[in-house]
């Protein structure tokens, strides 16, 4: 592979990361409400377990090195927040409106590793989370407009994302990708699992075809983007993350008859503007990046 085709390659594979994500969020977004957002995140990562069985077997022949189980039992209590919280929010606000909201996630994991890990942050960075914080008010109008208890659940599960992404980064230097996925997995299966019990509703054959759409579409969205970050520069494939809010808003309007709201989309190009600036920030500098690409929180 040549130097000069890896950004291509890069924003190809990108692509097919935002668009394994929009189905992500479309199936979501079908199945609305007819099951609690706790039983359906349940599900999804039920069938997350079942696809990731070869990397579990290998973990468990291996065994979780000592000292990690903490970190371990943290992260996937932290997710399981987030993506009870994502499902609730999917299912109450428009797709688009989820997609820019979520653009939030690599700011705060930029101040979590601030507050966290003592990293420092320079004026630049600072008017860029500043700059990012901008474009979230712009999405959400509050005093214009009433926000929803959809798009608070949304804030929030860009908070908990980003926790479980901190954590995520703690484990990646002493254990195996597969296994660091395999067991996050099963921890928020179990975690989920007696709130799932408690709101129980009688699941379709459909709605679990459906779910298992969900676990496999957003397998396929992270390896896309690790095949991009690791063929191209982030601050390469960054930007290219807007389109996933252009076609989450086209789908949204084609499909469940969303209204395009210009300010969401103006919204979402101001915070990717903004965690684009930082990402590339810390290209030229050569710093050991901690902050992710847009979508590293995903389901």
């Amino acid at each position: 592979m040549s130097e000069s085709s890896k950004p291509v390659i890069g924003i190809a594979w990108m692509l097919a990361s935002g668009l394994s994500f929009v189905v992500v969020t479309g199936v979501v977004r079908y199945l609305g409400t007819d099951l609690p957002a706790v039983q359906s995140a349940f599900l999804r990562f039920g069938w997350g377990v079942v696809f990731l069985l070869p990397a579990l077997v290998t973990l468990a022949r291996t065994g979780i090195p000592a000292g990690l189980a903490r970190v371990i039992v943290l992260r996937g209590a932290v997710h399981t927040v987030a993506v009870t919280l994502w499902f609730f929010a999917m299912a109450r606000i428009t797709m688009a409106e989820v997609t820019a909201i979520g653009y939030l996630n690599p700011v705060c994991v930029t101040l979590g590793a601030a507050l966290l890990f003592g990293e420092k942050l320079a004026v630049r960075r600072l008017v860029a989370i500043g700059v990012a914080l901008l474009g979230a008010l712009i999405v959400l109008r509050p005093g214009v407009r009433v926000v929803e208890p959809g798009h608070w659940a949304q804030l929030g599960a860009a908070v908990c994302f980003a926790g479980s992404y901190l954590f995520a980064k703690s484990l990646s230097g002493k254990m195996s990708a597969g296994a660091v996925v395999g067991i996050m997995s099963v921890t928020v299966t179990l975690g989920l699992l007696p709130f799932a019990i408690w709101v129980w509703v009688p699941v379709s054959m459909v709605q679990l075809a459906w779910l298992a759409v969900v676990a496999l579409a957003a397998t396929s969205g992270h390896y896309c983007m690790t095949r991009a970050f690791a063929v191209a520069p982030i601050s390469v494939t960054q930007p290219v993350t807007f389109l996933q809010l252009v076609w989450a808003s086209m789908l949204g309007y084609f499909a469940f008859g969303e209204r395009v709201d210009p300010f969401v989309l103006l919204g979402g190009g101001v915070i990717i503007g903004a965690v684009s600036y930082i990402t590339w920030r810390e290209a030229q500098l050569k710093r050991r990046a901690v902050t992710p690409g847009v979508g590293a929180g995903k389901l």
